[in-house]
């Protein structure tokens, strides 16, 4: 149909246009998408084989939705979506403050206007990206905010008695008629203020002020919440829950690979920063593991959640890390190191919940636990347990692989350190000085080689530092990270402890710090 040329009643009339109600229009639009199989929610990972099967069964059977989970998990996003499913453009009665369907019309304005100039009445057409609503619930949001309320000034200018329906401002839902439209956390809406949607949901009915407005609003409500259990600031009320046809669960990335691929997609990385700074397969998969970490973490608070926007974040904290450090040293070129994940440490504290015993041990400890334990747990799926290694050397058995000289592949570095040898590595230090730095050690090259031996010189370093960060994570070397750097020293040194006076002991290293 050719829209722009119907500019009247009378000549939407004569094109045969039948109106349809908001439910059946996205129910229309979902059977071509699964028909056609395309996607109709493009950008949404993870929740192909869970929550867009229960949303598309939900919209099939022209529900309303509930979509109840932890904060991150797309809730509004899936919603905004929604409106790829309704079509390009639908008729209004031209002026109409609630979307009039001109063939249908509800408001006074429209029933006069039509009366008035019947075939002749103007229409306008309604594009799908003028057809969402969305309200953050607040304590503050008032029943003349969603519904409406008697407007004195319109009253005073129309020269019109409070008693008339032209003095009604109509709320944000009467305006979203024929629309999509999202109250997010919902529990967050007084009781008193989520009764007032009792009737819009089941009799489609309204009342302002006294009006009793019998208005069949054509709306598709989306409503996200996070768990009740979950919230101390509200619940949703029952009546209300139980008008919500379909509650819909959802839930984090339930693969790493999921979880990569979200932040890849949402990470707002700079196709300048890109030409700078390169980030290896490893560095990703560390900082996505620290987010599973954090959701079974005992000093985080597992009901308020771990966002997805945590590794969001921390990948652009990540970037622009080392992005600082090679403009500090002039480099055209660098890539992301394991040193730099210090600086994912603010994305870390500012997103997540700490219980009691996590507020005792303190933020910036428990963002550094996370991070030692997603570097633990991502170590072995590159080289050897170290746990395995560990447990061979207490137990003083030969072994066969012993015979093969494979029993322990970190002997040699070890045992540089068990020498007596310690190694400083700045932050801000040059790719050049870090490598200089890191052949210092016995072993590490070789283990890194024979493990990797088709890696480039610059992945080989990298890895050899993460072996580093590795065996510290097992306690099999000892790290502390202070002002400007890391120290690893000896199991036995790190247990003394290190005086903070030596740590710059006039290296040129040093002068970046």
């Amino acid at each position: 149909m050719d829209t722009q040329n119907i500019k009247t009643l009378g000549e939407l009339k004569k094109s045969g246009y039948q109106s349809m109600s908001i439910k059946d229009e996205v129910r229309k639009n979902l059977i071509q998408h699964l028909k056609d199989q395309t996607d109709p929610f493009p950008g949404i990972l993870g929740y192909e084989d869970t929550v867009i099967p229960d949303t598309e069964r939900a919209l099939l059977s022209r529900h309303n939705i509930l979509f109840l989970g932890l904060r991150g998990q797309a809730k509004t996003r899936i919603a905004r979506q929604m409106t790829h499913l309704l079509d390009e453009y639908i008729p209004i009665v031209e002026g109409s403050e609630i979307n009039d369907d001109p063939l249908a019309p509800m408001s006074k304005y429209a029933i006069d206007l039509i009366a008035e100039k019947g075939d002749e009445t103007p229409i306008r057409w309604l594009h799908s990206s003028e057809r969402y609503g969305e309200k953050l619930a607040t304590p503050d949001v008032s029943v003349a905010d969603l519904i409406g309320d008697i407007d004195p000034i319109k009253a005073a200018n129309l020269k019109i008695s409070f008693s008339d329906e032209k003095a009604i401002h109509y709320g944000i839902i009467p305006r979203s008629n024929r629309s999509i439209f999202v109250i997010n956390e919902l529990p967050d809406l007084q009781a008193r203020i989520q009764v007032s949607l009792f009737n819009i949901l089941q009799e489609g009915d309204i009342q302002i002020r006294g009006f009793k407005l019998r208005m069949p609003l054509d709306i598709l409500f989306i409503f996200t919440a996070n768990p009740e259990d979950y919230t101390n600031r509200g619940s949703i009320v029952t009546p209300l829950k139980d008008r919500i046809e379909s509650q819909i669960l959802t839930h984090y990335p339930l693969k790493l690979e999921t979880s990569l691929a979200i932040t890849e997609q949402e990470a707002k990385i700079l196709p300048e920063q890109s030409e700078v700074v390169e980030v290896a397969d490893v560095l990703k998969r560390i900082v996505e593991q620290l987010a599973f970490e954090a959701r079974n973490n005992e000093y985080v608070d597992r009901k308020s959640g771990v966002s997805a926007r945590l590794t969001i974040a921390a990948l652009e904290n990540l970037v622009s890390t080392a992005e600082r450090r090679a403009i500090l040293n002039n480099e055209n070129h660098t890539q992301v190191w394991i040193s730099d994940l210090v600086g994912i440490i603010p994305a870390i504290t500012g997103k997540i919940e700490l219980v009691y015993e996590g507020e005792q041990e303190g933020p910036y400890q428990v963002a550094l636990n996370l991070l030692s334990k997603a570097i633990r747990t991502c170590f072995t799926q590159y080289f050897p347990d170290p746990e395995t290694v560990k447990k061979r050397k207490n137990s003083g058995k030969p072994s066969v692989a012993n015979e093969q000289n494979n029993n322990n592949p970190y002997k040699l570095i070890t045992a540089w350190f068990d020498a007596g040898n310690s190694l400083d590595i700045p932050d801000n230090c040059s790719d050049k000085d870090r490598i200089a730095l890191l052949y210092q050690v016995d072993g590490l090259y070789g283990l890194v080689k024979k493990t990797f031996p088709h890696a480039s010189e610059m992945i080989t370093a990298l890895f050899m530092e993460f072996v580093l960060h590795g065996l510290s994570s097992y306690s099999l070397i000892s790290k502390k990270a202070l002002s400007g750097g890391t120290h690893f020293n000896d199991v036995v040194g790190g247990i003394i402890g290190l005086n903070l006076d030596d740590f710059d002991n006039g290296d040129p290293d040093f002068d970046n710090m």
